[in-house]
């Protein structure tokens, strides 16, 4: 078994038992909810092929929803978010090289490339997840307020994860 398919297993168990046992639990006055496992598909290695970035978003959402016991409200989230991965990578990537098996993170590719691209994921995946939720768009204002401060919190999470938990590539 290889070094990065051992990493994407132990991340992906431990982003799925971080965010069921302890993030779930964080909900600060409800508006804010903290859902870092959207990391595990924003740092899948660049050379991953698309049916298989669609599979294991499925299965991320999908792992999320069970413990959760939401129905399929991350899946449909995490597969939207993993089917506009690579149109953001496409247009995001810089032009240096870089191997399939590097993964998008702050340390390659620096802070500010990094934060543009987790951000636009995160906003894509936690404003299609609280839209879902809701299902409804007359209270349209309260559910992008809640998505704005749930943004915030993740972002912060994931800098800090990547500051606490990367180590450079190259």
């Amino acid at each position: 078994m290889n070094n990065v398919l051992v990493r994407n297993i132990i991340g992906f168990v431990v982003l799925v038992l971080l965010q069921v046992g302890v993030l779930n639990q964080v909900q600060l006055s409800g508006f804010i909810n903290p859902y870092l496992y959207i990391l595990f598909i924003i740092l899948l290695p660049l050379g991953t092929p698309g049916w298989l970035v669609l599979l294991l978003s499925f299965g991320m959402g999908i792992s999320i929803d069970v413990f959760s016991n939401s129905p399929g409200i991350h899946a449909s989230a995490t597969l939207f978010a993993g089917f506009m991965r690579t149109f953001l990578l496409a247009s995001l990537m810089p032009r240096e090289t870089v191997e399939p098996t590097d993964s998008p993170n702050i340390r390659l590719f620096g802070a500010g490339w990094f934060i543009k691209y987790s951000l636009m994921m995160v906003v894509i995946h936690h404003v299609f997840l609280f839209l879902v939720e809701a299902f409804k768009f007359s209270s349209l204002h309260l559910i992008l307020w809640r998505a704005l401060l749930s943004i915030v919190f993740t972002m912060i999470l994931i800098v800090l994860s990547q500051f606490l938990f990367t180590r450079n590539n190259k």
